[in-house]
């Protein structure tokens, strides 16, 4: 789930949302386009400009803000006629052609941020018959239309459907559902990457753990969508058993991925040819699988680890980083503005228009309007003071009565 990049980038890291830039890189280059109004961050938007906007409106909403009317309106303006999305529409008043790369991640990251704010049924609807027409005949999806299905696109798709009511293990091609598709992507139990789930099988039919699929698959597995909750543990046993079930596979991953940051407590890019690097995302979206998974413990170090760590990180990359850390504070249930020493709520605000509404100020009108129980103590208290004003007065007029001669 980490910041997306233009397709090339992608097939070149053999990664959806390849190792983010290490801290010590340099300044991203000038935009090659304009910054539109209503988009979050100052970045070229040309390759992730959807994807950033829906994580950061996404993360936004479960941590009560509500955004900017323009900030939903970029997104929203975004959409071509027949749903799809594509990672950034310069002129959206421009109608989209067979030019245009619309793709899979940005349409399903749109159609979960846009169900989280309500009120959008009708550009989720489209969007949700999009995806539907370009599943592939293994019940998954790849990153555009009509190439092969990996595990990352296919979680992020299954958690749009379930985002916006829909039932996964019922929306079939070929006989195949999401389900099926992630499982193919599953390792067994024995020999490298046991339990994890593979981006794609290689050219001879190979699978290779990878780290940022397994955690996309995981949730993908348990249908759940990029702003998951925790669950709680359930007793159900976390060891490696044959993949045989969305439910087994999902704990798998899980397992491999408890095991995989229980060193460090992060995760670690290899990009050929440079030093292994913290990967700060890819951690935070294994904090989520963790904790959606009902492994909210194993989570915990690598939550820590992140707090001491990731905000110089999403300082440099962005609102989609800052996103991805509010999404890993929600799903363990901590408070994204006390993340260590870091408001990621505000940090993040900051990076696009001034929201609508902020959860404080949301918070304080609750109190006053929403249950009640201010008015209540209100209308107490005067109804108290009332009574005393009228003994008083009773009092006064009897003593002047036995005053009288």
């Amino acid at each position: 789930m980490n910041v997306r990049r233009s397709a090339a980038a992608l097939a070149a890291a053999a990664v959806i949302g390849a190792a983010t830039p290490a801290l010590a890189a340099s300044p991203s280059p000038t935009p090659s386009v304009a910054i539109p109004d209503g988009l979050y961050g100052t970045a070229d938007p040309t390759y992730d400009g959807v994807w950033r906007q829906s994580l950061a409106l996404l993360a936004q909403d479960t941590a009560g803000v509500v955004p900017a009317d323009r900030a939903v309106a970029w997104l929203t303006g975004q959409q071509c006629a027949n749903g799809a999305f594509a990672a950034f529409r310069p002129d959206p008043a421009k109608p989209c052609d067979a030019k245009l790369m619309v793709d899979t991640n940005s349409t399903a990251a749109a159609v979960q941020a846009l169900t989280a704010l309500g009120g959008h049924a009708a550009q989720t609807g489209k969007a949700v018959t999009w995806l539907k027409s370009v599943q592939n005949a293994d019940g998954g999806w790849g990153y555009n239309p009509g190439g092969p299905s990996d595990a990352n696109s296919t979680a992020v798709v299954t958690g749009a459907l379930v985002a916006a009511g829909e039932h996964p293990e019922q929306v079939v091609k070929g006989g195949k559902s999401p389900y099926d598709a992630l499982l193919t992507f599953a390792l067994p139990c024995t020999g490298d990457g046991a339990g994890a789930f593979a981006y794609q099988p290689d050219k001879q039919g190979k699978l290779t753990a990878n780290a940022d699929a397994t955690a996309a698959a995981v949730l993908g597995a348990l249908g759940q969508p990029l702003n998951a909750s925790a669950k709680k543990a359930d007793g159900t046993s976390s060891g490696c058993a044959a993949p045989t079930t969305p439910e087994q596979a999902a704990r798998n991953g899980a397992r491999y991925l408890s095991t995989a940051l229980a060193k460090d407590h992060h995760l670690v890019s290899a990009l050929p040819g440079a030093e292994n690097q913290p990967d700060y995302g890819n951690t935070a979206d294994a904090v989520v699988a963790l904790a959606a998974a009902g492994q909210a413990d194993e989570a915990t170090a690598a939550l820590h680890w992140l707090e001491a760590n990731a905000p110089r990180w999403a300082a440099q990359s962005g609102p989609a980083a800052y996103a991805q850390l509010v999404l890993a504070a929600h799903a363990t249930d901590t408070d994204p503005r006390a993340f260590g020493s870091t408001d990621l709520v505000r940090l993040l605000d900051a990076t696009g228009p001034a929201p609508k509404q902020t959860a404080t100020e949301s918070t304080a009108s609750d109190t006053s309007d929403d249950d009640g129980s201010s008015t209540t103590l209100w209308v107490t208290v005067g109804a108290v003071v009332l009574v005393v004003l009228v003994a008083a007065a009773l009092f006064l007029a009897r003593a002047r009565r036995r005053q009288q001669p």
